[in-house]
């Protein structure tokens, strides 16, 4: 069984795949950095943040329904993230209504607040998806490694990444078997087949986790992320970290002039 969907545009061959995964990790803090503090009024700055990942996204070559795609999954756990925001208090009140015995009101502060978590959000996360996706997972834990991340850290993203697949392959097995053996029926049969499902994945999971760990352990594991291209930061590198650099700092200004 195949799964190309975390790594199927690492290999495309666009500017960004080619640029050192280090480059791109670093050039991700400073653009989260700058858009997580940039006041939150300041609309033309982040006109000029989403400018600036358009022109990656080209660079990128990654179509936009991809990418859509991967911002639809997170949507809502933003969305209820800043979904009571409008309803705090504040000083100006846009609009009021009542919902039952209790009377809501919409102020232009909690508004401003909404309109700040959303544009941040999805700012930060179209920053992380043209990361990842133009970068191949080993080569990304690998960078994360050279940048002195801990250890435990890329651990867990190196074990989540590998037995993810594992679980799912497993998963996708019993609910075959399940197909073929459940045509039809009362619903409340296929409910308690899905409970045992779960159940025996668990157990599956388990047990193929053991043995794939023994066999990573007999080909000397070591708890060192191994990658076949070796990094190394060109002129080109240096050069877009700079430009990202420059540009980051120049919307910051414009902002606090305009502010």
């Amino acid at each position: 069984m195949e799964h190309g969907f975390l790594d199927q545009y690492s290999n495309v061959g666009s500017f960004m795949n080619r640029l050192d995964p280090r480059i791109k990790v670093v050039s991700l803090l400073a653009f989260i950095v700058c858009v997580v503090s940039t006041d939150t009024a300041a609309f033309a700055a982040f006109a000029l943040y989403g400018f600036i990942l358009a022109v990656l996204t080209v660079l990128s070559r990654i179509p936009i329904g991809y990418i859509l795609k991967r911002m639809l999954v997170a949507a809502p756990f933003i969305l209820m993230t800043a979904l009571f925001i409008p309803f705090l208090q504040g000083k100006t009140v846009v609009h009021a209504f009542a919902l039952g015995p209790v009377t809501l009101t919409v102020t232009r502060e909690g508004l401003l607040i909404f309109w700040n978590v959303l544009a941040k959000a999805s700012l930060s996360l179209l920053c992380a998806i043209l990361m990842t996706a133009t970068t191949g997972f080993p080569e990304l834990l690998k960078a994360l490694e050279k940048l002195s991340c801990p250890q435990v850290v890329i651990m867990v993203l190196s074990f989540m990444y590998r037995y993810i697949f594992l679980v799912q392959d497993e998963f996708m097995k019993m609910q075959q078997a399940k197909e073929s053996r459940s045509v039809g029926g009362p619903q409340w049969l296929h409910v308690r087949a899905l409970a045992g499902m779960a159940g025996m994945l668990f157990i599956r999971s388990y047990e193929r986790a053991e043995s794939v760990y023994l066999a990573m352990c007999s080909r000397g594991f070591s708890g060192r992320i191994q990658t076949f291209h070796h990094f190394q930061v060109t002129m080109k590198d240096a050069a877009f970290l700079l430009t990202i650099f420059v540009s980051l700092i120049g919307v910051r200004f414009l902002s606090a002039i305009h502010g």
